[in-house]
């Protein structure tokens, strides 16, 4: 008993005594790496701290998979965006909380009472709870080395989930990873490499892993200064084709509904504001995955750039711009919108995901992630469809098909991460979108089937009026001239169909649908 109230009083003792130590005096001899929040890393121990000076901040937090495990059935890619938050931390006794702020119910009023009556209502959730190791006046020093090595990303349910094992983290074969841990200016990116092991009860894991007992991946905790109060959220308005983030104000006026619609789209302002056609304060600059090969790489790079013609067409002079990500870049650094080439051992889907503003929608990083294999495949669709096996048949038209696909899914994909979602109606009305799911226009040529026209090139139509209605900037009327720019659309039958509008599944129109051309599918067929 007395050696138990030994033990009872030393740990008492120190978590006091920790609390009293100067933090210059306990980082002295850490190495610091200093940025947005800074951070020390204890090489010796496997300990990493987090410096806090300013409690109650509020900030983004977005957390990545950095490093995937490579099966598209798993759907656990590299680069993968897992979550992204507004959170802040808060003192309560002795503790740091990483407390999420209820943004989904809200109160948009100058009345700070009202405004915390809406706070107070709803529930908030508190991510993780910190030690305080070391204090300065208002500056903390909290241990986040178990935060940081833990299954944010939810690998191991995802695994159960598709029935392929049940695996946890082993610590002791996993660490902070100083080597691909940054810190900027805005943002702070802290890395970890996590190893799971378990019993594999499928064959997805064991198709890709080296050892079926344990994988490997890399996990990335973003922290990012929050966007200043220079944008201005756009009301969403279910004919114009954009994603939408929604919340519910309980400031609005009686005779409005309280659920409140905001577009996603990047921020961009015109620098000469009279002018028709101006320059951008700040382009929206896209990065290439500097591991594409040619021709892929130019192709990307080529399909990508059309929208540039879109935002042309709503008043902005070369502000949407494709370069090839700089050498040392971090892909998920949020300074970088990109297009990053993921490999997989199957093919998969490609898609265009983006880091947005909580608060108002807007688009902070567009992160397009495109499956390497898609033009193998859209290859050996030409080779099955022409059959070019005569000694004399010119087979390069195979390739050029391939990347004629390529060019169009880069420009699809980077639509949905400035704002777009798919419009299916445009393979009904002469291919009036890259929103759309493309299938091979076949045609018959001399007794031949011709795939020279297979795939569109360029921007539609939908395309520009979609980005004319995100995008243009009004000095006056702007509800008024926004509503004009879709029924002029009308008239010139350029519309927009929802999404689940034509899936297959409780579709309910004649001729918006996935994956085909013309008027009717079945004069098509």
């Amino acid at each position: 008993m007395k050696k138990l109230n030994f033990l009872i009083f030393m740990f008492l003792s120190t978590s006091v005594f920790s609390q009293n130590i100067s933090l210059t005096e306990f980082v002295s001899k850490l190495e610091k790496k200093e940025g947005f929040l800074n951070y020390y890393w204890d090489e010796n121990n496997g300990k990493v701290y987090l410096e806090l000076k300013n409690l109650n901040t509020e900030m983004i937090y977005v957390n990545y998979l950095s490093a995937g495990i490579g099966s598209n059935d798993l759907g656990l890619d590299r680069g993968q965006i897992g979550g992204t938050r507004i959170i802040k931390f808060i003192k309560i006794g002795p503790k740091i909380l990483m407390v999420q702020p209820n943004y989904k119910y809200r109160a948009l009023s100058n009345n700070k009472e009202e405004i915390k009556s809406v706070e107070d209502a709803f529930a908030k959730s508190t991510l993780w709870g910190f030690n305080i190791v070391a204090k300065d006046n208002n500056k903390y020093l909290i241990d986040i080395s178990d935060f940081v090595i833990r299954d944010s990303h939810k690998i191991s349910q995802r695994l159960i989930q598709r029935k392929q094992g049940t695996f946890k983290i082993d610590k002791i074969s996993s660490s902070f990873d100083n080597q691909n841990s940054k810190n900027f200016p805005l943002n702070s990116e802290i890395e970890s490499f996590l190893t799971f092991r378990g019993i594999a009860t499928g064959g997805w894991l064991r198709s890709v892993s080296p050892n079926s007992e344990s994988f490997s991946v890399r996990t990335r905790h973003s922290f990012i200064q929050l966007p200043d109060e220079g944008y201005t959220p756009r009301k969403f308005d279910p004919r114009a084709g954009y994603g939408a983030m929604t919340f519910y104000d309980y400031a609005s006026p009686i005779e409005d509904d309280l659920h409140v619609k905001y577009i996603r789209r990047h921020r961009l302002i015109k620098k000469f504001p009279n002018q028709e056609l101006s320059e951008a304060v700040e382009p929206i600059i896209y990065y290439l995955d500097r591991g594409v090969p040619e021709p892929v790489k130019s192709a990307l790079i080529e399909g990508a750039s059309w929208w540039n013609e879109a935002f042309e067409a709503a008043g902005f002079k070369n502000a949407f711009q494709i370069r090839v990500l700089p050498e040392g870049a971090d892909m998920l650094d949020v300074r970088y919108n990109v297009i990053q080439w993921v490999h997989r051992s199957t093919r998969g889907w490609s898609y265009g995901a983006s880091v947005v503003d909580p608060r108002t929608g807007e688009i902070m990083k567009g992160h397009v992630s495109l499956g390497s294999l898609r033009v193998r495949q859209d290859y050996l669709i030409a080779e099955g469809l022409v059959r070019p096996y005569a000694e004399d048949y010119e087979k390069n038209f195979m390739k050029e098909m391939a990347i004629k696909r390529l060019r169009q899914l880069s420009a699809h994909e980077v639509g949905h991460t400035i704002g777009l979602s798919h419009n299916y109606i445009s393979s009904a009305r002469d291919r009036k979108s890259v929103m759309d799911y493309p299938h091979p226009l076949i045609r018959f040529s001399n007794n031949k089937i011709d795939l020279s026209d297979a795939y569109d090139h360029g921007i539609g139509d939908w395309d520009k009026l979609a980005i004319n209605w995100g995008y243009r900037q009004f000095e006056s009327n702007e509800k008024a001239q926004l509503n004009k720019i879709l029924i002029d659309g009308y008239e010139d039958d350029i519309y927009f169909i929802t999404d689940q509008d034509s899936r297959p599944l409780g579709s309910a129109h004649p001729r918006s649908h996935l994956w085909d051309n013309g008027f009717d599918a079945a004069d098509e067929l």
